[in-house]
C-alpha cells in the first residue's frame, strides 16, 4: 500500500481524495499498487468538508512523517511550497504537484533535490493546462524531436473573456465580472487577465523543450485588459481570432519566450479552441505540428493529471524531473525582447482633422515600419480611432513609434498595441 498526504486540500485537493477512492479499483489495476490518501493539511481545520481524511494545519508534521510516502503540493505560492516540497525531497518522499508559480522559479533547484543518489520522482503534470498530458508528451512522446515551437492558450479566463467578446460582441469588464460569477476568474484576476499564469506555464515546458532557465522576470508578458470592442471589430473584419497566447519559439540558438495578445488567422487550429478550454501546439523537427486540447483547470480535471503522476510514481518511474540527464543545448540564450519581429495591430485615439493621418504615416515611416491596413472610425466629436496593421517589424520600432506618437498633440491617449501572428 502506498500512503498519499496531501499540503492544501482545497478544491483540486479534495477532487484528489474522491477520486483516489471512487476509482479505487482501476488505479489499484493500473499502478500496481493500492494508493490511500490519509492526511491533508488546510488552513482552516473547523471547515467541514467531505472527505474521510485525517487532517491538520501543520504542514511540517506531515513532511515529516515516516509513513507518508508521496506528498502532493496543491498549496499555492511560492516561497512556503518551495521549503516543503524540498524538505520532503530531503526525508526520502517522491512528490506531486500543480503548483506552476513554484516551478516557474524554482524548477531547476527541485530537480536537483529530487535527483542525485536519492533520484526521487517529481510530478508536476497538473501544473500546467489541467488536465491536458502536454508535459509527458514533450518529455516522452516527443523525446526524440527538436522542438521547434510551442505556442497555445494555457488560461481559460482569458479564453473565456475574449470568446466572449469575439462571438458575442460583450464588453471586458461585463464579461470579466460574468466570469467571476461562474467561478472562472477569481475575485482578484490579475494574476490571470495579467498574462502571469500562462507566463509560469510557459517557463515549464519551455525548460523542458529546451532547457532553458528563464525566470517570469525575464521574457515578456502581457495580459488582456486594454481590449475593447473595436479591437475585436478589427480581428474581425479582417479575418483573426484575438487569443491570448503563450509562445517559445527555437531559431538557431535563440529563443523566444513570450504571452500576451495576439491576433491569429481565424481558420488556424488553435483559433478554433474557445471558451475555458486550453490548447498547447507542439511542433517537432521530425513530426511536425501535434496539437494537445482539453480542460485547463477545475478541481477534476486537475486532480486527474495529479492522479495521473502518483500512478507513474507507483510504477517506478523516478526519470529526471525535467526528462533529461544533462543539459540539452548548451548555447542556447533568450531574444531580447526588443529584437522580437513580428505584425502589429496599433489603435489609435486621434484629432479628426485634415493632415492628421499623413503625420501619422510620416512617424512609421521615420522607423522603417511599412504600414499593411489603417481605417478610421468616428470617436465621438472631432475624434477618431485609428486602427493600423503593420508589415513585419521589430519590436524596438514600434515601441518608438508609440512613444512619439503619445507625445503627439494629435494622439489623444497612450496607443494601444496587439501582435499579429
Amino acid at each position: 500500500m502506498v500512503k498519499v498526504g496531501i499540503l492544501g486540500v482545497g478544491t483540486v485537493g479534495e477532487s484528489v481524495v474522491r477520486i483516489l477512492e471512487e476509482n479505487a479499483d482501476i488505479i489499484e489495476a493500473r499502478a500496481g499498487k493500492k494508493i490511500v490518501p490519509t492526511k491533508g493539511v488546510v488552513r482552516d481545520i473547523t471547515k467541514k468538508r467531505d472527505i474521510d481524511i485525517t487532517l491538520s494545519d501543520n504542514p511540517e508534521e506531515l513532511v515529516n512523517d515516516p509513513e507518508i510516502d508521496i506528498i502532493v503540493e496543491l498549496m499555492g505560492g511560492v516561497e512556503k511550497p518551495y521549503e516543503l516540497t524540498k524538505k520532503a525531497l530531503e526525508n526520502g518522499k517522491s512528490v506531486v504537484t500543480a503548483n506552476k508559480a513554484l516551478l516557474a522559479y524554482h524548477r531547476y533547484d527541485l530537480q536537483k533535490a529530487a535527483g542525485g543518489d536519492k533520484r526521487l520522482a517529481f510530478g508536476y503534470e497538473a501544473s500546467v493546462a489541467g488536465g491536458i498530458p502536454i508535459i509527458q508528451a514533450l518529455k516522452t512522446g516527443l523525446s526524440a524531436n527538436h522542438i521547434e515551437s510551442i505556442s497555445g492558450i494555457m488560461n481559460g479566463t482569458c479564453n473565456y473573456i475574449l470568446t466572449k467578446m469575439i462571438n458575442e460582441g460583450a464588453e471586458f469588464d461585463a464579461t470579466l465580472k460574468e466570469a467571476q460569477e461562474l467561478g472562472y476568474a477569481e475575485a482578484d484576476p490579475t494574476f490571470d487577465i495579467g498574462g502571469f499564469d500562462a507566463a509560469h506555464k510557459l517557463l515549464i515546458l519551455a525548460s523542458i523543450a529546451y532547457g532553458i532557465d528563464a525566470k517570469p522576470e525575464d521574457i515578456v508578458i502581457e495580459g488582456i485588459e486594454h481590449i475593447n470592442a473595436i479591437d475585436v471589430e478589427f480581428a474581425n473584419k479582417f479575418g483573426y481570432e484575438i487569443k491570448l497566447l503563450g509562445m517559445a519559439k527555437k531559431k538557431g540558438d535563440k529563443i523566444e519566450l513570450r504571452v500576451h495578445p495576439c491576433m491569429i488567422d481565424e481558420n488556424s487550429m488553435i483559433a478554433k479552441i474557445d471558451g475555458v478550454m486550453n490548447g498547447i501546439s507542439a511542433v517537432g523537427d521530425k513530426v511536425g505540428e501535434t496539437l494537445y486540447y482539453g480542460p485547463g483547470a477545475g478541481g477534476d480535471a486537475t486532480a486527474s493529471a495529479v492522479i495521473a503522476d502518483i500512478i507513474d510514481i507507483v510504477r517506478g518511474n523516478a526519470s529526471a524531473m525535467l526528462g533529461y540527464n544533462r543539459p540539452l543545448e548548451t548555447d542556447l540564450t533568450l531574444v531580447e525582447p526588443e529584437q522580437i519581429r513580428s505584425k502589429y495591430y496599433l489603435r489609435l485615439l486621434v484629432n479628426d482633422e485634415a493632415g492628421v493621418l499623413a503625420k501619422i504615416s510620416e512617424t512609421f515611416a521615420k522607423y522603417d515600419i511599412s504600414i499593411e491596413t489603417m481605417l478610421q472610425k468616428p470617436a465621438g466629436t472631432d475624434m477618431s480611432n485609428l486602427l493600423v496593421a503593420t508589415h513585419i517589424c521589430k519590436e524596438e520600432s514600434i515601441n518608438k513609434v508609440m512613444e512619439e506618437l503619445f507625445e503627439n498633440r494629435n494622439v489623444f491617449a497612450k496607443p494601444s498595441m496587439i501582435r499579429i501572428d
